[in-house]
């Protein structure tokens, strides 16, 4: 990320052992800020990468050999990537995981409400879940922008909080209820970092793209077609 200028904050929350890292998703630069947040604490970044980059020729086999975990964004059931990602987890790995799915939808950029993937694979292992926020990747690669804006120089700010606490879901049965209890408290956590980045409170109620009929995948400015996922 050597085009823009770095500033990393509350790494000491990261713990030992295995954990999930839950992270907001402005940009396509993204996984490349997070990584490198990762690298400097030390730890070798897993993130869930999409099933259709690990397809793809040589980047696909890379990808793979470096401990990435596949994930079909496309399927309701992403149950085997759930998995993967637990048994990382009980390894010791770091999972990064953006529990949107997706870019966000709000129209201020703040996290949307979350899949519950990342709350499963606490909820199975027990590990720690650090919410983490980022603010400014966006400047230097737009939201479904085909190239990067070089100039002025973009500050990246990466903040990790606290572990969410979870402990009062520990030990009881993983149904429906318990998830999204879990990942509201997830995206709530991220959402709280970033308004301490940017300066201001986050909305009282995360942004549903569900519920405003937009497309789960893929850029929500182009035109509709079959297969796009609104709810």
């Amino acid at each position: 990320m050597a085009l823009t200028k770095q500033s990393f904050r509350g790494l000491q929350h990261l713990p030992t052992g295995g954990f999930v890292m839950a992270g907001n998703h402005i940009s396509h630069s993204d996984p490349l800020l997070f990584a490198h947040f990762v690298n400097d604490a030390g730890y070798a970044p897993h993130f869930l990468a999409k099933v259709s980059v690990l397809n793809v020729p040589l980047v696909g086999r890379f990808i793979r050999s470096t401990g990435q975990i596949a994930v079909d964004r496309g399927c309701n059931d992403a149950a085997r990537a759930c998995r993967d990602a637990v048994v990382a987890v009980r390894r010791g790995a770091s999972v990064i995981v953006y529990p949107e799915g997706t870019i966000t939808r709000d129209p201020h950029l703040w996290p949307m409400t979350g899949r519950t993937g990342a709350a499963r694979v606490a909820l199975e292992t027990g590990c720690p879940v650090i919410p983490v926020a980022q603010w400014g990747a966006h400047q230097l690669l737009p939201p479904y922008a085909r190239r990067p804006r070089l100039f002025p120089r973009a500050t990246n700010v990466v903040q990790a909080g606290p572990p969410v606490d979870l402990a009062d879901l520990h030990g009881r049965p993983i149904t429906v209820d318990v998830l999204r209890t879990a990942t509201d408290r997830i995206m709530r956590a991220i959402a709280e970092q970033l308004g301490q980045i940017r300066g201001e409170p986050p909305p009282a109620e995360l942004f549903d793209a569900r519920t405003a009929g937009m497309p789960l995948t893929g850029n929500p400015n182009r035109p509709r077609r079959p297969g796009d996922q609104r709810q």
